[in-house]
């Protein structure tokens, strides 16, 4: 290990000679050249064909907190492993790249403080293997995961346990690349962070996670070691305050707060039904979008979470249709016949604007989406409810990641006493909003981005079109 150390140092230190010319050199500078790597957690361009990732919003954030006058360009390499080397030559003022914080990579550059935390998993399709549980499970079988990552370097010191075990580091692949190969078969394991793992589960629901490698970890922005001071002190500061204030917490929920809130099963019969009864529906999910500006795919999340797509749907309590629209909401948005898939899925999509446009200007997107789809479960008057106890509680209630820590508080009397509207089943909601959001995003990976080719419609005079009368605010 000491040799391979020396080494790759050398190498490194050869190859990577400091320009006194670098971006990491240069005078000070507004624009911070930031290196980074696609992925579905670092940077990539989302569904409205936006940037978008943990890492690159988690910048941004950043850049903001520097001033107006300061901006981000990223330098995206072609895959992890050449992250650190390009910093090294001075070619970015820091790297933001979803870097866990290991021995060998703290002799090459110096990170800032760790924002979060992470568990290196073997990776395994349970649909064609047992759980691996011990070293001796992984030896002989075939490995495989990116070169220039944390996960080789897990898996030398194994390797000094177990001389036996080999793998494979390939140069051109990342991780999500490789849980996709495991997944279809022509891989047997790989390893992957925890958080990584959860959110690409719900992708390829025969995934599962087998023994950890190595203690916890934890992620951070590197920098180089010779490189401008008060970017990496301002880092550290901003890191700091975001812990403290909340905006780091919202941030990962955004990204991995829904990851693990679906069973294999429930994703399995999703892509089932994605691919046997969506087809039917998809036009009218895409008109609901031209009227009301919704994305289909969460209108369709929407759905599935509360019929299955199963128009004739009713509930005990006479809940019913495609969006199980209630008999009061059907009839204060003009719908004639909840059954009717037509009506029921604009009524609904119709419904949620409603509920967003209650809500205070000031809350952002996506909280105000993930808020109104709670209000769509529950009520407005108990998510009101919740949102007064989490400003009681000190937490932000314009926050879905706080919002739902309160909500399954509303069924303790030491709360609801308090409350104006009372008891509430405030479990349900939490699971409901999270469950859409994981429908939402595997939608987004399979469905493409619908692009309306009718006018903008105004919804108080969308009922001239859609054959449902304009809704009336509530009081």
């Amino acid at each position: 290990m000491r040799i391979f150390l020396t080494i790759l140092l050398a190498l490194l230190c050869s190859a990577c000679e400091q320009s006194g010319d670098s971006p990491a050199h240069r005078p000070l500078t507004k624009e911070l050249i930031v290196v980074t790597h696609n992925g579905p957690n670092t940077y990539y361009v989302d569904g409205e064909n936006q940037n978008a990732g943990f890492e690159y919003d988690l910048v941004q954030m950043f850049m903001k907190d520097l001033g107006p006058e300061y901006s981000a360009k990223f330098l995206v390499v072609g895959n992890i492993s050449q992250v650190i080397p390009t910093l090294v030559k001075g070619q970015a003022h820091f790297a933001a790249a979803d870097l866990s914080i290991t021995k060998l990579r703290q002799h090459l550059v110096k990170f800032s403080v760790p924002y979060q935390n992470t568990q290196q998993k073997v990776i395994y399709n349970e649909s064609q293997s047992k759980p691996p549980k011990t070293v001796s499970d992984l030896i002989g079988k075939r490995i495989a995961v990116p070169a220039g990552t944390s996960y080789a370097e897990r898996l030398r010191e194994m390797k000094e346990r177990a001389p036996a075990l080999q793998w494979e580091e390939l140069k051109r692949a990342s991780a999500d690349e490789l849980m996709e190969q495991v997944a279809d078969g022509s891989l047997d394991f790989t390893v992957a962070d925890s958080h990584l793992a959860n959110m690409l589960k719900n992708y390829y629901p025969n995934l599962a996670d087998g023994m950890s490698v190595g203690k916890p970890e934890q992620v951070a922005w590197a920098f180089p070691k010779r490189g401008q001071a008060w970017i990496y002190q301002r880092a550290n500061a901003f890191i700091e305050k975001i812990k403290k204030d909340g905006r780091l917490r919202n941030l990962v929920d955004r990204y991995y707060g829904h990851s693990e809130r679906l069973n294999p099963m429930d994703v399995t019969n999703f892509l089932v039904r994605t691919r046997n009864v969506l087809p039917q529906y998809v036009g009218l999910f895409k008109q609901a979008q031209e009227l009301t500006g919704l994305d289909w795919r969460l209108l369709a999340g929407v759905s599935y979470q509360e019929s299955h797509w199963d128009r004739f749907n009713t509930s005990p309590t006479n809940v019913r249709g495609m969006m199980m629209l209630t008999e009061d909401t059907a009839d204060r948005l003009g719908v004639t016949d909840r059954l009717d898939a037509r009506q029921s899925i604009l009524g609904g999509a119709r419904y949620i604007v409603m509920l967003k446009d209650m809500l205070p200007e000031r809350i952002p997107e996506p909280d105000r989406t993930w808020l109104a789809l709670a209000a769509y479960n529950i009520g407005f008057a108990h998510l009101e409810d919740a949102r007064i106890l989490t400003k009681r509680l000190k937490l932000n209630p314009d926050s879905w990641a706080d919002v739902k820590k309160t909500l399954p508080l509303l069924n303790r009397a030491e709360h609801y006493s308090t409350l104006k509207y009372g008891y509430a089943s405030g479990g349900a909601p939490v699971v409901f909003v999270e469950s859409i959001r994981t429908y939402h995003k595997i939608l987004e990976r399979y469905e493409p981005k619908h692009q309306p080719v009718l006018p903008d419609f105004n919804l108080v005079n969308a009922g001239m079109t859609t054959g449902i009368a304009p809704y009336q605010p509530v009081p």
